[in-house]
């Protein structure tokens, strides 16, 4: 077994393998960057090493200073938990160069199912069936109308080299192709450092079903149940639960067969994950993709088979065989996985709310798991994802497990930041989910969470910026926003426009600006904290109504700011790297004349 384990990652996941080192007597470094200094992962290693930086490229991205940091401590094996360097192979690369255990599959395993292109050509000669996309990557809006004449609408955009819904956009026409493609392009260079892209046809009814593998250094491959992860909003995973309800034996016995068949062909080793997109009714699944770490809803699948899937992947690192001798291990019940974010999904926004949590506390009833990052009077910072915790059940069948979870979320407490809890628990008590007759736009195409979600108390806006650190005035149409700067929650209010506070250059200190005469009639202004990463139009230029402006980045997420009317654009008081507050100014038009 290993002696020492450097932790190459943050919050939640960094908490989790902490806590298994800490059962198999293995010492546990955690890395950490400057605003990170104190968080929890930090405070429960056995070591810490600081990367210093703020930014994720200037800490947890760079290979360098981890690895260094791992060679000072004497760490014998770095594991990369999942998100930043767990997908990279350079980083695998550069780990067993540098004579150390690399926690996760070979380099040349996660070069091939990086590339997504690659992964579909492996996974055909592997006979896993997949869905009609193109022989390599794309580069004009041409080559999307063309693939769309040939195999219908809606076509999806994917990016080649990375997952998570990043850099996938779907295409409903001809007339989308060009805007979608633009777009797909630039979050998948924002997110992967790759704007490549391929094509692939849309299924717009389907199921996202994912099977969990384990492969060891001896050549035994295992699959070990299945998982439903089809509650998505903008393609990220809001829910997940094992066993995936309503398929039938073959179906689930076909999807692991040919999972573990794609694991051989790439020599893999470790934990992994191979979706799908499933049409339970005809029993029919196609590779989506394989993913070359421990995913975040792992979680489900321990509670139904009774495993350490973190424990698991040390033992392989280690050398030792896999601890179960044969796959398709029958399911214990049913497990139910809530993410929980620092989100605002007032008006059904999921606004990134990053800021000082007050109290955190979970239920302590029999079936309920906390996986979190964070305890009271921890801070979630805005310069990584806004994932606060998850919420597990377990329960013996999917109904009480559903009821088990509604009264989780019900006695979850998380204040001080907004999250997404209320809109799990609208989830959960819909009929369609709670007979599964779900689909991967399932949510965004049937309900509508902005109607059903509770509106929000009004607050009393003056001197807030003395009391909160901030609140600013986002106007939607004739209603105004109060929208927090580093925390709080929104209220929707009446009354006239105020001024809005000025973006900040090239990153600053975290303090906000002086206000500017912005919120005037035509202003748009920023609804969160956030990067401008993109524009897409300048002074002068006339502009139609829901065009895309520029395009915002606030914890790793990807916001378009569109024209609210038609007209000219007389203001842009932002650039590519500005750090803009929730209210800042962004862009001004002058609605044309009838508009």
């Amino acid at each position: 077994m290993l002696a020492k384990l450097l932790i190459a990652n943050r919050g939640e996941i960094a908490v989790r393998i902490i806590r298994t080192c800490s059962e198999l007597g293995i010492t546990s470094v955690a890395v950490h960057s400057d605003p990170d200094a104190t968080a929890l992962h930090v405070r429960l290693a056995d070591e810490a090493v600081s990367l210093g930086g703020v930014a994720a490229s200037e800490s947890y991205l760079d290979v360098g200073k981890i690895i260094d940091a791992a060679k000072s401590v004497g760490a014998d094996a770095i594991h990369p938990g999942y998100g930043f360097l767990a997908e990279n192979a350079g980083f695998a690369r550069a780990v067993v160069g540098a004579g150390l255990i690399f926690v996760g599959p070979p380099a040349e395993s996660i070069d091939i199912m990086g590339e997504k292109v690659a992964a579909r050509a492996v996974a055909t000669k592997a006979e896993v069936p997949g869905v009609p996309g193109s022989d390599g990557a794309i580069t004009t809006a041409e080559e999307v109308i063309a693939f769309g004449a040939e195999h219908g609408y809606p076509v999806a955009i994917k990016a080649s080299y990375g997952g998570g819904g990043r850099g996938m956009r779907t295409v409903a026409s001809a007339d989308d192709a060009a805007g979608a493609l633009d777009s797909a392009r630039t979050e998948a260079t924002a997110a992967f450092g790759r704007g490549d892209v391929y094509l692939e046809r849309y299924l717009s009814h389907a199921r996202h079903v994912e099977v969990q593998v384990f492969a060891d250094q001896h050549g035994n491959v295992v699959w070990l149940g299945d998982r439903d992860c089809s509650v998505q909003r903008r393609h990220q995973k809001l829910v997940e639960e094992a066993p995936a309800p309503g398929l039938s034996d073959a179906l689930r016995t076909a999807m692991g067969e040919a999972s573990i068949r794609l694991a051989r062909e790439v020599g893999y080793v470790g934990a992994g994950t191979v979706e799908y997109l499933v049409e339970a009714a005809d029993d029919r699944f196609y590779f989506l993709e394989m993913n070359t770490r421990i995913q975040v809803e792992h979680p489900v699948t321990e509670e139904t088979l009774g495993l350490d899937l973190i424990a698991e992947q040390l033992r392989v690192a280690s050398g030792e065989t896999l601890s179960m001798d044969h796959s398709g291990i029958t399911p214990r019940g049913h497990a139910i996985e809530v993410r929980i974010n620092a989100e605002n999904v007032a008006g059904g926004l999921f606004i990134p709310s990053p800021g000082n949590v007050g109290t955190v506390s979970a239920s302590e009833r029999t079936g309920v798991r906390w996986d979190s990052g964070y305890v009271s009077g921890d801070t979630v910072q805005p310069h990584y994802d806004s994932l606060i915790g998850k919420l597990i059940v377990w329960a013996p069948d999917r109904h009480h497990a559903i009821a088990r979870m509604l009264r989780a979320l019900d006695e979850l407490t998380v204040s001080g930041v907004p999250t997404t809890a209320p809109a799990a628990s609208i989830i959960l008590a819909q009929n369609d989910f709670q007979n599964a007759h779900i689909s991967t736009n399932w949510l965004e195409r049937d309900i509508d969470l902005a109607a059903l979600l509770p509106a929000p108390e009004p607050v009393d806006t003056a001197d807030e910026d003395e009391v909160t650190g901030g609140r600013d005035e986002v106007w939607v149409g004739d209603r105004r926003y109060v929208v927090p700067f580093f925390g709080a929650a929104a209220a929707p209010q009446t009354g006239a426009p105020t001024d809005a506070p000025a973006p900040r250059r090239g990153g600053g200190s975290g303090r906000r600006a002086g206000r500017s005469k912005a919120a005037a009639s035509g202003a748009i202004v920023s609804p969160m904290q956030g990067t401008v990463a993109q524009i897409d139009a300048a002074e002068g230029d006339t502009v139609t109504i829901g065009q895309v402006l520029m395009v915002l980045e606030a914890m790793k997420m990807q916001n378009p700011i569109r024209a609210t009317a038609d007209g000219v654009i007389v203001s842009m008081p932002v650039s590519v790297g500005d750090v803009v507050p929730a209210g800042a100014a962004l862009v001004t038009i002058e609605p044309s004349v009838g508009a």
